[in-house]
């Protein structure tokens, strides 16, 4: 007997171990999220960017200079939110443009991805895909998520507004699908 409960004590302390590696692990990821955010306020220049939209084509902010911008950043194609977010931007894209406004759409999401989404709701305006999350660390957008008690990491639906010098003039934190284009109309 002694000995299965020297068994039983060995193994639970690589287990313990783990966890809490995962533990700091988790925490790190929080802090660098939180630096991340706090570093990005209105005024700031917006961290650059160059990825691919969704025909393939590289495209980057130093091609938006001189133009208002905005970047919506949403969690994944065709899915029930981030279809209605996008629609909304697509059904005001005409006033936007009328205001000198481009739109652009971020998400993980892959270029082939991008381009049945667009195609399916006849979005008029730029996806990019950042597979590999750089511009959404770079935004301060992918953060720790929870769903059913469930933590995961993911895009927080976030959107800016970019003036012509390439700053960033507003932050939409945590957006709310339901008014949000109206919210960000009305700030142009």
């Amino acid at each position: 007997m002694a000995k299965k409960t020297t068994k039983t004590k060995v193994t639970a302390k690589p287990a313990a171990k783990k966890a809490a590696v995962v533990k700091k692990a988790t925490a790190a990821k929080k802090a660098t999220a939180v630096i991340v955010e706090s570093l990005l306020k209105a005024g700031q220049k917006a961290p650059v960017f160059s990825l691919q939209n969704e025909a393939g084509e590289k495209i980057s902010l130093k091609q938006f200079s001189g133009k208002k911008l905005v970047v919506y950043f949403y969690p994944k194609d065709d899915t029930p939110g981030c279809t209605k977010e996008s629609c909304d931007f697509r059904d005001n894209f005409a006033r936007l443009k009328k205001s000198g406004v481009e739109v652009i759409g971020v998400s993980k999401d892959s270029v082939a991805s991008h381009l049945k989404f667009k195609t399916k709701y006849s979005l008029p305006f730029v996806l990019l895909s950042d597979p590999e999350g750089k511009m959404c660390e770079a935004y301060g957008v992918w953060k720790e998520k929870s769903m059913y008690g469930k933590k995961y990491m993911g895009i927080e639906r976030t959107t800016f507004i970019i003036d012509e010098n390439g700053k960033i003039a507003k932050i939409y934190p945590k957006v709310s699908v339901t008014g949000h284009v109206e919210e960000v109309m009305k700030d142009l």
